[in-house]
């Protein structure tokens, strides 16, 4: 994993303006902060080999291609020691988007995409409850994304 003294504010820079645009073109970057787009490609390529991108990715809005419910999941587990076998068995559930190990309430936390509400009780019943070491889940539906973003690194 990188060291934050291994990036420097010219890094700092390219990656926050990436992060506003992927589809950015290095020379535009380059141009706007008066380096070569030769720098601004070995740049990334280090901030790749540092572990400090971890890949590109397109995203889409789910609404547009039929999937209107969005559900926050938290799951209680049986004890501490299901969870490698869970997480793994969740892995298989393409609903889940995110998944985390938490501490407090829940032993787990995901969110998942799904169609619509008989979709959504499909995979809490059919998939996700069914899972060995999963003794019962909450579900909370989101009305609204009001904030999504990354973490700003300047």
């Amino acid at each position: 994993m990188a060291q934050v003294s291994e990036i420097d504010n010219l890094d700092r820079r390219i990656l926050s303006m990436l992060m506003l645009d992927a589809t950015r073109a290095y020379t535009d970057i380059a141009k706007e902060l008066q380096v070569s787009g030769g720098t601004v490609h070995v740049r990334m390529k280090k901030l790749e080999d540092l572990g400090v991108i971890k890949g590109s990715h397109l995203f889409i809005n789910p609404n547009a291609v039929g999937y209107d419910i969005c559900a926050f999941i938290g799951i209680y587990l049986e004890k501490g020691s299901a969870y490698q076998s869970a997480v793994t068995s969740m892995r298989q559930v393409p609903e889940i988007v995110e998944m985390h190990y938490t501490t407090g309430q829940w032993s787990m936390f995901a969110k998942i995409i799904c169609r619509d509400t008989l979709h959504l009780r499909e995979v809490l019943n059919e998939k996700i409850q069914a899972i060995e070491g999963v003794e019962r889940t909450e579900t909370f539906i989101s009305l609204e994304e009001s904030i999504t973003r990354q973490v700003d690194i300047l």
